[in-house]
């Protein structure tokens, strides 16, 4: 096979009349040939893909306004993550449970209460908070001896133990009625003296006796006589109607209680109602330092018999 001559550019230059010669044999041109006719690869393997563009898409283009990838799906949305309860709503669940929590408490089992007055001392003294038991009278029977704190059925106060605004009282009442803030503004509290029947009577200088039985008192306010009143010491005998009882201070000489308001008909005005109980008082919880149980002195009255 005899050589051919051929004229080849020189390399980097684009001038042809710089075309030098040279020799090639029969293989190397068809080699020359095979290389100079096979496609080149695209150096972006991107741009060798076809593309398929719908019509849909270049509407959308053009009525945005604006360049946007065409050519492909737009990417699937991320589903949103499942929202969490908020603070506040998770506060209003926990609030609203424990205001019916509280209510069905104060309702069916403890009370709170506050102490308005010294009727009471030195059991009890003004601004005590103590909590009332509800399940007496009720599951619980009365007993003579007992702290009852009872609703002024029979009118017994003036005017209320206390005086708000009306402002106050817009935010006091809805506490009290969930159970959040002690009552006592027509409350009153005293200590269990007659049960219906009982036959309670003092004589001046003398003790109090209940179905002929004299009592000794500790409770009773240290310088008081157990028969002595705000108006003295008096004389009186009366029997418990039925379905109420006789209540008294132990504050003897500084509480207006049955013997007060009963004058002269026997025990039927004096007397409360023993639907008008609210509970039986069983301990003080504040102040911290007066902190303590309310007992009925049971030993006290052990030995009186029933009417």
């Amino acid at each position: 096979m005899s050589d051919r001559q051929f004229r080849l550019p020189r390399k980097n230059s684009d001038d042809p009349r710089e075309a030098r010669t040279v020799g090639l044999s029969r293989s190397e041109y068809r080699r020359l040939v095979a290389d100079t006719q096979r496609p080149q690869e695209p150096q972006d393997p991107s741009s060798a893909s076809t593309v398929s563009i719908s019509t849909e898409q270049i509407e959308q283009v053009r009525r945005k306004g604006q360049p946007e990838q065409v050519g492909k799906l737009p990417a699937r949305p991320n589903p949103e993550p499942r929202r969490r309860p908020s603070f506040l709503r998770e506060l209003g669940v926990v609030v609203g449970v424990a205001l019916v929590l509280s209510m069905l408490v104060k309702t069916f089992l403890v009370q709170p209460f506050w102490i308005p007055s010294g009727s009471m001392e030195n059991t009890l003294v003004q601004g005590d908070r103590v909590i009332v038991s509800k399940l007496t009278p009720g599951p619980f029977d009365l007993k003579r001896g007992d702290v009852v704190v009872f609703a002024d059925d029979e009118h017994w106060l003036d005017q209320p133990n206390v005086e708000r605004s009306s402002v106050a009282n817009i935010i006091v009442r809805p506490l009290q009625f969930v159970g959040l803030y002690p009552e006592g503004d027509d409350h009153l509290i005293k200590r269990l003296i007659g049960l219906p029947g009982d036959r309670v009577s003092c004589k001046a200088g003398g003790k109090l006796t209940v179905n002929g039985v004299a009592l000794d008192e500790p409770y009773v306010y240290p310088g008081d006589s157990p028969c002595t009143d705000a108006g003295g010491e008096e004389n009186w005998d009366i029997v418990v109607p039925e379905g109420r009882v006789w209540v008294m201070g132990d504050h003897r000489g500084d509480s207006a209680d049955s013997r007060t308001h009963d004058a002269g008909s026997g025990g039927k005005q004096g007397s409360i109602r023993i639907d008008s109980i609210t509970g039986r008082a069983v301990a003080i919880v504040w102040p911290l330092t007066r902190m303590d149980g309310l007992g009925s002195y049971s030993s006290t009255f052990d030995k009186v018999p029933n009417p």
